[in-house]
């Protein structure tokens, strides 16, 4: 018996034809992976908090309570941290741009966004304060909030830190969202 389900061979519905979740132009989305940096310090974080949860275990079978809802409540916002580091980046969707820091989320609708551009200039080597030269993908806003934006991303940030391609591409694809549903 033949599994359709399987094969190419089948006959699509009509049914069929609905725009899959990754062609929805208004749901939020990163035009890029995020870098293996990024990715690296999450599953360490993640790491440490599973032995701290253990701890919690540990400290709840032989000590008081209080101490290891302490210490759950230090996995937890370990957990938070982390999830949190592999949300920081640009998103974008038909509403706009969004740009995730760890702390802060800025978004500009693409009303406001005069220019998306790539420029060549000193930037943050993984976010520290030490600088060197590199490029970065700089936001033109109108508005009161135009002043001096951080980039949104730079070729030395955690996502494409040694990976000069891959912000190439993913530059390109933002100025292309910027592009299609800027300001005519």
């Amino acid at each position: 018996m033949p599994l359709p389900f399987l094969t190419a061979d089948r006959v699509f519905e009509a049914a069929d034809d609905v725009p899959l979740p990754h062609e929805d132009r208004d749901r939020w989305r990163r035009p890029y992976r995020p870098g293996p940096w990024r990715i690296v310090v999450a599953a360490l974080a993640l790491l440490l908090a599973s032995f701290v949860l253990f701890a919690a275990v540990i400290i709840a079978a032989t000590a008081q309570l209080a101490s290891a809802a302490l210490v759950f409540g230090l996995a937890l916002l370990v957990i938070a941290a982390a999830l949190r580091l592999l949300r920081v980046g640009v998103w974008v969707s038909a509403r706009g741009l969004r740009h995730v820091g760890f702390l802060t989320t800025r978004t500009a609708s693409w009303e406001q966004v005069v220019s998306v551009r790539t420029v060549q200039q000193p930037v943050r080597w993984l976010g520290l304060p030490r600088t060197v030269q590199g490029q970065a993908l700089l936001l033109g806003r109108q508005g009161r909030e135009a002043g001096d934006l951080p980039p949104l991303m730079t070729t030395h940030n955690a996502d494409f830190l040694g990976r000069a391609d891959a912000f190439d591409r993913a530059a390109d694809s933002v100025e292309a969202w910027a592009q299609d549903y800027g300001p005519r």
